[in-house]
């Protein structure tokens, strides 16, 4: 029987290898860990990749961010938890992943631009955009939910 997933070992290493050349240059782009890792929670959940839900989720705890934090990112509009910086990467998180859905609005990148700055908005836009590609990869690979082993990809 064939399978319905592309199997770890048929994924081309070209393909890996660019996906993580723009993951290195996220990482390395100065925008604090626990940021990014909320903003990959975020969008994972948006896109149903249990994957990496499970992953980030593990990979947050881990690095020693805050659990409760981490479970309330599904509901961050209503928790006082979040500081500005961490709403507006949710709000953009949020808008960019469902942008066939939801106009960006000016307001929004103000806020973002006044936050972060330019370049730190255009690194947070990459970093959102690079979940969302992993996401849907995931959903193509036979990546089975719950098995990720935290620094498996390290």
């Amino acid at each position: 029987m064939m399978s319905t997933r592309i199997a770890l070992a048929e994924i081309p290493k070209p393909l890996y290898a660019a996906m993580m050349t723009v993951e290195s240059y996220v990482r390395e782009s100065g925008l604090p860990l626990e940021l990014l890792e909320l903003v990959r929670l975020r969008a994972s959940q948006i896109n149903g990749c249990a994957y990496c839900v499970d992953m980030h989720y593990k990979d947050a705890v881990a690095a020693g961010f805050d659990p409760l934090k981490l479970n309330a990112v599904v509901v961050w509009r209503e928790m006082a938890c979040f500081d500005d910086k961490e709403r507006a990467a949710l709000a953009l998180t949020e808008t960019l992943t469902l942008v066939a859905e939801q106009k960006v609005e000016d307001a929004l990148m103000e806020k973002v631009i006044s936050l972060f700055g330019h370049a730190q908005a255009a690194n947070l836009a990459l970093a959102i955009a690079q979940i969302n590609s992993w996401n849907r990869l995931t959903k193509l690979f036979a990546y089975e939910p719950g098995s990720y082993q935290v620094g498996q990809f390290d």
